[in-house]
């Protein structure tokens, strides 16, 4: 049994969430913040090991994670992340531990009686430390995208720009047409095939459609015919779903060096992000619809569609490209989004003086309900398009 599929979307969600909380982990410790908890996942502990002074734990919903770090906005997050009952940070108020941390005399609050130095704050820090640390969660995920297209690289090579075959899936169509590895399609349909972009361009509109192929295999001419599956498939920047014609056949692979592969990553990671902002120009401008945005439910269905598709390397490429994604929205200048605690950062460091609690919260509060509206605008997009396709089988 193939548990890929199943594990893909997991494997998606986890690793991106992860590696951004990672970032602002490890920014946090080298600027000197108390940060008492990483944990892989969201919720209450399940299960930890407390090492120096951070509390390294799995918790109950094992899907991304979060660091807590010292701030005055703790007790606002606590409900996103560990709960209301996990311990308060504040000097000024009696510790009250956290469950299933064992109690020391010798540690700082929430695991112990000692009070968090002035130093160790978030807000004592500089606008320098702030900003760094604000800003490494998404810079692990550009990272991340670039290290993940560079090892795919590596492993299995660069596209070859060329119309020639590399591999045939078992049971698909260019299968049964007899197409096999090394073929050089000429021409479909009568039309000239120059580069594989073009093959990929004529098949797609054309599922269930009878195409005549032209190619060479050991220096002949041949001509086959191939009938394009339809695929449904979800574009992981709009969450439109579409039905596509695929043949079943993937390009030929050029090796690649570690240089090229690095800038194959690069690239890629560049190209991604101005496509996503293009994408929220276009909502900005009313050139595409909020009815076109995905959200967990459409990554978790595009992972596991891809998953099936293409396999691992597919499901890396995927992973890449949501976590770009995922780094551009948190750059939004939206409180609570990375972006948005920069811009008020700067607005304190202009003003010589932060701002007060009451107008703070509000901000936050507001940022909050921000996030919470995009979440389920999202997930009723999510919940329509499934609710369509299984109407379309149905009557289908």
């Amino acid at each position: 049994m193939n548990l890929l599929p199943v594990l893909a979307p997991l494997l998606v969600f986890g690793l991106v969430v992860f590696v951004h909380e990672l970032g602002h982990f490890l920014a946090a410790k080298a600027v000197g913040i108390y940060a008492p908890v990483f944990s892989l996942g969201w919720g209450r502990r399940v299960w930890g090991v407390r090492r120096g002074e951070t509390d390294y734990r799995l918790s109950l919903f094992p899907i991304g994670g979060f660091v807590r770090m010292a701030s005055r906005e703790d007790e606002a997050m606590a409900a996103f992340e560990g709960g209301t009952d996990r311990g308060d940070l504040a000097a000024d108020r009696p510790p009250k531990g956290e469950p299933g941390v064992p109690w020391d005399p010798e540690a700082m609050v929430p695991f112990g009686p000692k009070p968090v130095p002035s130093s160790r704050w978030f807000e004592s820090k500089s606008l320098a430390a702030k900003v760094m640390v604000m800003l490494a969660g998404v810079t692990m995920n550009f990272l991340l995208a670039i290290v993940v297209v560079a090892g795919v690289r590596l492993v299995n090579g660069a596209p070859n720009p060329a119309p020639v075959i590399g591999a045939v899936l078992p049971d698909s169509p260019a299968a049964a047409a007899g197409l096999v590895a090394g073929d050089s399609i000429v021409s479909i349909e009568g039309q000239s095939v120059a580069a594989w972009t073009d093959l990929v361009a004529a098949v797609t509109p054309k599922a269930a459609v009878p195409l005549q192929f032209q190619l060479v295999r050991g220096g002949a001419l041949q001509t086959v015919t191939i009938t394009p599956a339809g695929s449904s498939e979800t574009n992981p920047e709009t969450g439109v779903a579409k039905t596509v014609g695929r043949i079943g056949a993937a390009s030929s692979r050029l090796s690649v060096g570690p240089v090229t592969a690095l800038g194959d990553g690069v690239a890629y990671t560049w190209e991604t992000i101005v496509s996503t902002v293009d994408v929220l120009g276009g909502l900005l401008s009313g050139k595409v619809s909020p009815k076109q945005l995905g959200g967990p439910i459409m990554i978790a269905q595009a992972s596991f569609q891809t998953a099936q598709a293409g396999g691992l390397s597919s499901v890396l490429m995927l992973m890449a490209l949501i976590s770009v994604n995922i780094a551009v929205l948190n750059l939004l200048p939206v409180p609570v989004l990375d972006g948005g605690q920069v811009v008020l950062a700067v607005l304190e460091a202009v003003r010589g003086k932060p701002l007060g609690e009451r107008a703070k919260g509000a901000i936050m509060y507001a940022g909050i309900g921000l996030v919470l509206l995009l979440l389920i605008t999202t997930t009723f997009n999510d919940l329509a398009r499934v609710g369509s396709q299984v109407l379309e089988r149905v009557r289908g």
